[in-house]
């Protein structure tokens, strides 16, 4: 059996892993690269070092049926996806320097009629800019690549059905680019492929979340005015999404993840001037942790002064999102540290039921941090937190509408 690398998938964590699992699916032969040795490790034992419902079943199978085979540096092969981070740098400047080191680390191995796929969420133009990276080391190569950009469109705790099922955008730097790969999506993806250039396919990954990131920044200024206002959001967005042409989102404590509460800022950094409601709604997003942290910090303050002893608190979720164990960027966890920054000898109970240990948090368990506390604060809607029995004199701030 020729078990030569079809597919080389530089970058494994939570989108390259579950693309890689897939293509391997369906019995094409992926070298997966991770600069991280541990992932490198745990990949080629069957193993994930990620929580992704179904992914674990996925790439057992596909180690164990040779598809898939795990390294730190690239092979020689026919199509290169290049899957890797997207950091900041500076003031929300984004970082492409993952995306440039995985190009370079490729770019020996490339020959005629290769395929180069950047999903890497990046700012307008870095298509562009990798392609000319390539040609400037392997100029004899100009013009006899395909070069194109496809995001991925997944949500975590799905993305295995999603990968398949969604829509993608994909666009080359030319006509013929689009067309290889849509030819090569389309031997794994369900959904509908819709082809354009690179360029308006970066700019559609970013849009895309700028407008969630848009509406839930509605929603969280409305809770701010709501709370001044003495008005409950939950009761008031319900009845407004009673009319047939308005559906508001609801608030949280903030906008985290790797995607809503970063793609925005790719557009404001290349386009200051013209991005004021996308830049606005990362301010407020990104002032709502702010205010829920002094929201705990007052609400310790009225309880000592009321009961004359410090309060216990538990902090409930550090993820970003709803059951799942992803903490990048997370809102919740900032609110977390800034509360313990200010801590004053009070006991706390730092929960999150998708997490078995944390390097700064102690963690516990979400029942019995609810029977102790005094202050109870919701701050990721995790399922265990749902019909909790919470006694009557507790203090609960519920900011992710757990109790509503």
């Amino acid at each position: 059996m020729d078990n030569k690398p079809s597919v080389v998938m530089v970058g494994l964590g939570y989108i390259g892993l579950p693309t890689a699992a897939l293509i391997a699916q369906n019995k094409t032969y992926v070298h997966g690269v991770d600069i991280n040795p541990n992932v490198v490790e745990t990949i080629n034992a069957g193993k994930i070092h990620i929580i992704e419902p179904e992914l674990d079943d996925a790439v057992a199978n596909a180690v164990k049926n040779g598809y898939l085979k795990a390294a730190t540096s690239p092979v020689e092969a026919n199509t290169y996806l290049i899957v890797v981070p997207t950091p900041f740098k500076g003031k929300n400047e984004p970082d492409i320097s993952f995306v440039e080191s995985a190009t370079k680390a490729i770019t020996p191995l490339l020959k005629e009629d290769d395929l180069y796929i950047i999903e890497s969420t990046s700012p307008i133009g870095t298509t562009e800019k990798m392609m000319d990276l390539i040609y400037s080391h392997r100029p004899e190569l100009k013009e006899k690549l395909y070069v194109a950009y496809c995001p991925e469109r997944v949500l975590p705790g799905n993305v295995m059905y999603e990968l398949v099922h969604n829509d993608r955008v994909i666009g080359g730097i030319n006509e013929e680019s689009t067309v290889k790969a849509v030819e090569f999506y389309r031997q794994f993806i369900h959904g509908d492929l819709h082809k354009t250039n690179a360029r308006t396919a970066e700019m559609c990954k970013l849009v895309e979340n700028s407008s969630r990131d848009v509406q839930i920044a509605f929603a969280n200024e409305l809770s701010l005015i709501c709370d001044k206002a003495d008005i409950n959001v939950w009761e008031l967005i319900a009845l407004a999404n009673k009319h047939p042409r308005v559906n508001i989102l609801q608030p949280g404590c903030g906008v985290g993840g790797h995607c809503i509460a970063v793609d925005p800022y790719f557009i404001v950094a290349d386009y200051p001037m013209e991005s004021q409601i996308i830049g606005k709604a990362r301010e407020i997003n990104n002032y709502k942790s702010f205010w829920c942290a002094e929201k705990v910090q007052n609400s310790k303050l009225k309880y000592e002064l009321k009961h004359g002893r410090k309060p216990a608190i538990a902090i409930m979720g550090l993820a970003f999102k709803p059951d799942i164990d992803d903490l990048r960027e997370s809102p919740a966890k900032y609110i977390a540290q800034k509360v313990l920054q200010n801590a004053n000898n009070e006991e706390y109970y730092i929960v999150e039921p998708n997490i078995e240990t944390h390097s700064v948090f102690k963690l516990t368990n979400y029942q019995e941090a609810v029977e102790k506390a005094d202050i109870i604060v919701f701050l990721v809607g995790h399922k265990e937190f749902k019909n909790l029995d919470i006694a009557e004199n507790k203090v609960v701030l519920d900011f992710c509408g757990i109790a509503k």
